[in-house]
């Protein structure tokens, strides 16, 4: 059975309102300790949509499930269609203010850490250290039949040696990198085997549908519980995956603050809600707080 994703949720309970007032967030980054729990939104003056924000791509995309992608090539063949095209452009993504404040404020000694929901490296790429990618990244591939890695970039040069000339005009890129094409565009698209085994390759990301591994979820559960407060940035909170330690950090009595410009299913624990462009907001925090941000960030993850 294909598994949907989870496309919106509705509050049960009327949610307290959101706040412009960063100052709850510049308090608890002064007092140090917090985690950050980063989502699609971050990214978005990066130029990658999110899900479910103001036309969020799931409003006309469906991404891959793990049940399809494993179940037939076809489904396979279409994937890498669609990702192979949207690689070039999401690749080339560079890390925005949202991103180089998170990482000054590692810098300075503030942050217990960095778990974020995102495939796109940018955090690391704006200079944070120790992100946990909670569902993967893009930029890596992996095979589902003799486990080896391999960098994205390898895998685009094979891909393009296979598919000469294949080059459709995409009506968009997705958080997840993949573009949307037709069917027809996909047309007879060449996947290419691992080059170890003759296997099949995977990015290394987790799919709807697909387990988060229990030895990540378990270590970031234990940052949440070294922390002194959980910090939420971009995230709707919609699905299990982050919301679980949203739910553990205001169990063990942490605050949790979240800017996010949307209501979140996490507001309800939440000590404060900011909604504010994340660059602006934390860039207004980092001035406050006489932390110096970076004007550029190296290269997002580079297409071949």
């Amino acid at each position: 059975m294909r598994t949907r994703p989870t496309l919106s949720w509705s509050p049960s309970e009327d949610l307290p309102p959101a706040t412009t007032d960063m100052e709850p967030v510049t308090d608890a980054l002064s007092a140090g300790g917090v985690l950050v729990l980063s989502g699609a939104g971050i990214s978005t003056e990066s130029g990658i949509p999110d899900y479910r924000g103001e036309g969020g791509s799931l409003s006309r995309h469906t991404p891959m499930t793990y049940q399809d992608f494993v179940a037939g090539a076809q489904a396979r063949r279409r994937y890498w269609a669609r990702s192979h095209l949207g690689w070039r452009s999401f690749g080339r993504a560079r890390p925005n203010a949202g991103h180089r404040a998170v990482a000054a404020f590692g810098r300075h000694g503030l942050l217990a850490g960095v778990i974020t929901q995102n495939v796109d490296g940018l955090h690391q790429a704006a200079g944070s250290d120790d992100v946990v990618e909670l569902h993967g990244n893009l930029a890596r591939v992996v095979c589902l039949s003799c486990g080896a890695f391999s960098p994205r970039r390898e895998l685009a040069l094979r891909l393009e040696e296979a598919n000469p000339g294949f080059d459709p005009v995409a009506a968009g890129i997705n958080p997840d990198g993949d573009a949307d094409l037709t069917d027809d565009q996909v047309g007879g698209f060449r996947v290419v085997p691992c080059a170890v085994c003759g296997g099949t390759l995977k990015p290394d990301v987790v799919f709807f549908g697909e387990s988060v591994p229990p030895q990540r979820v378990e270590h970031c559960r234990e940052l949440v519980r070294g922390a002194a407060s959980l910090l939420v940035l971009g995230s709707s909170l919609t699905v299990m995956s982050g919301l679980r330690f949203v739910r553990q950090a205001a169990q063990a009595g942490k605050p949790v603050l979240i800017v996010n410009r949307d209501q979140t299913r996490g507001d309800r624990h939440a000590v404060t809600r900011v909604s504010l462009p994340l660059g602006t907001a934390l860039s207004t925090v980092a001035h406050r707080l006489g932390i110096p941000v970076d004007r550029g960030g190296s290269e997002g993850p580079q297409p071949a």
